[in-house]
């Protein structure tokens, strides 16, 4: 396998995953309408200097990953090493919308990166593990942007891709067939080494989970953890840079409680 390395936008050349976050709450005004407010307390923004510096900072990190001015990264271009970052306060709102812009760059050949990054919303935080640098058999979400295909002879998916996972505490993510049995959606997105950011757009509204993405051009600059009142729900992506959302996952019926904790994690492979 080969490292991978994502980066978040807004953020300086070189090796690992760079993000930042802003959490979103959106109060209806009425049915057609609606205002929207930053959650400071979920919320990231450059420059991004003292995070996890101190005991009484909102985000922790966790493993190899770095802080710098404008970027955070949570792993270098280098083989087996994790790394993560994680909000210190719990989310208590019903409905929610998270934004995160990211740039994944490694020097592994086509097909040969890996292992990807995680986008969580669960009720344990800063466990290491299997999982994308995070723990198995967790309770909650998880959205994962894998870049490298384990299961063999399978050829109706390209990777990397984008798929979404919730879970109660009883499954157990099958890296072999790289989370086939507990997908509950996905999509090809080919977002490795990108001249742009990649817009990654992970909406619960009503029980309805929906994942899109679209490019920097449209979102603007940075990474967003949001929530939001009445929003359909959606995973949403730009990868092309044309400034076009595209649909990933639509899924209803989706239960999520209350009092999780958002982070996100990213582990590299056993080559370099």
């Amino acid at each position: 396998r080969r490292s991978v390395r994502v980066s978040v936008p807004g953020m300086a050349a070189g090796p690992g995953l760079r993000a930042a976050l802003w959490l979103l709450a959106l109060a209806a005004l009425r049915a057609e309408q609606t205002e929207e407010h930053l959650k400071r307390e979920h919320s990231l923004s450059k420059p991004y200097q003292g995070i996890g510096a101190t005991s009484s900072g909102l985000w922790d990190l966790q493993g190899n990953a770095m802080v710098m001015p404008q970027h955070i990264r949570l792993t270098p271009d280098l083989q087996s090493k994790q790394g993560a970052l994680w909000n210190r306060v719990p989310c208590y709102l019903r409905d929610w919308e998270m934004q995160v812009h990211f740039k994944i760059h490694g020097q592994g050949k086509k097909n040969l990166n890996g292992d990807g990054f995680a986008i969580w919303y669960t009720k344990d935080r800063m466990q290491q593990g299997p999982v994308f640098g995070s723990k198995d058999n967790f309770l909650g979400l998880g959205v994962f942007v894998d870049t490298y295909p384990n299961e063999e002879k399978q050829q109706e998916r390209v990777f990397p891709y984008i798929s979404a996972m919730v879970n109660n505490g009883s499954l157990t993510y099958d890296h072999d067939r790289d989370g086939r049995p507990t997908e509950l959606g996905g999509c090809t997105a080919m977002v490795r080494n990108l001249n742009h950011d990649t817009f990654l757009v992970i909406r619960y509204v009503k029980r309805r989970l929906t994942v899109s993405t679209t490019c920097q051009g449209r979102a603007g600059g940075g990474a967003v953890l949001g929530l939001r009142k009445h929003f359909l729900p959606q995973v949403l992506i730009d990868i092309d840079g044309k400034h076009e959302w595209r649909d990933c996952i639509d899924v209803p019926g989706v239960h999520l409680p209350r009092g999780y904790y958002f982070g996100t994690s990213s582990v590299t492979g056993d080559l370099s």
